[in-house]
C-alpha cells in the first residue's frame, strides 16, 4: 500500500515504514531536510512541496497518511483547510490518517514556555537544542528553536549557533477535530501519545488523532 508522510523531515519515519512493507512518499518544504533524507540511499520517494498545496506535489491515490513531529502548527486555518481538502482527494475511501502535534491545550492554558532539553555529542563537543515557546492569548505560539555549542571549561562555555522566531498555530484538540470533520474525515480515536495513552488536556504531552477518510 502507498503511504504519504506529511512533513517527513529527514525521513526516519518514512524509512521505518518502508522497511515494514509500505511504499512511502515523503513530502517536506525544506530542501536541506530532504537532502539528508535522500542520503540514506534507495527507499522512500522524497518530494519537495508545501503542505498547503499538497495536490501540486504528489499524485494519488494513497492508502494511508501520517503527519508526525509537530508539522501541522506551521499551518494556520486557511492553509490547514487546503491541506486537508487535498489529502481527502488523495486518499482512497476508508483510508486512515494519523496526525501528531504537541498538546497545545496544555501549552496555551498553562503557558508552557519550554520543551525538554536535547543534548547530543559530536566531534566538536556537545550540541544543545533549546526549544523555548511564548504562548499567546490569540492561540498562536512564538517558537524559538535555538542551537547551542556547549564546551565545558572553555571560554565562553556556551555559544549560540542558531536561533530564530517561528510563529505557530497552537492547534487545540477541538480545533483539529473540527478541521478534519470539515474536510470529510471521521475522527476515530484521540490519544495523548504514540503509545496510545489516554488523552488529558492538562497532562498529556501530545495530541494524536486517528482519523479516517
Amino acid at each position: 500500500p502507498r503511504l504519504l508522510d506529511l512533513g517527513c523531515g529527514t525521513g526516519e519515519h518514512a524509512r521505518f515504514l518502508q522497511e515494514e512493507g509500505f511504499s512511502v512518499t515523503g513530502v517536506d518544504a525544506s530542501e536541506a531536510q530532504l537532502s539528508q533524507a535522500r542520503e540514506g540511499g534507495p527507499g522512500p520517494e522524497f518530494v519537495k512541496g508545501d503542505l498547503a498545496t499538497l495536490g501540486e506535489a504528489v499524485k494519488g491515490p494513497f492508502g494511508a497518511a501520517i503527519s508526525l513531529g509537530n508539522s501541522l502548527p506551521h499551518l494556520f486555518e486557511a492553509p490547514m483547510a487546503c491541506l486537508l481538502a487535498d489529502l481527502a482527494r488523495l486518499l482512497l475511501p476508508g483510508s486512515p490518517a494519523l496526525f501528531q502535534v504537541l498538546n497545545y491545550d496544555r501549552i496555551l492554558d498553562e503557558r508552557v514556555t519550554s520543551l525538554p532539553l536535547n543534548v547530543r555529542e559530536d566531534g566538536a563537543g556537545r550540541v544543545v537544542f533549546l526549544r523555548l515557546m511564548d504562548p499567546r492569548p490569540d492561540g498562536t505560539v512564538l517558537f524559538n528553536p535555538t542551537t547551542l555549542r556547549w564546551r565545558p571549561g572553555a571560554e565562553p562555555p556556551i555559544e549560540v549557533v542558531t536561533g530564530k522566531n517561528v510563529l505557530l498555530k497552537g492547534w487545540r484538540r477541538a480545533e483539529l477535530e473540527a478541521a478534519l470533520g470539515a474536510a470529510g474525515f471521521r475522527v476515530e480515536e484521540v490519544f495523548g501519545g504514540m503509545r496510545r495513552e489516554a488523552w488529558d488536556a492538562g497532562t498529556s504531552s501530545d495530541t494524536v488523532v486517528l482519523a479516517r477518510r
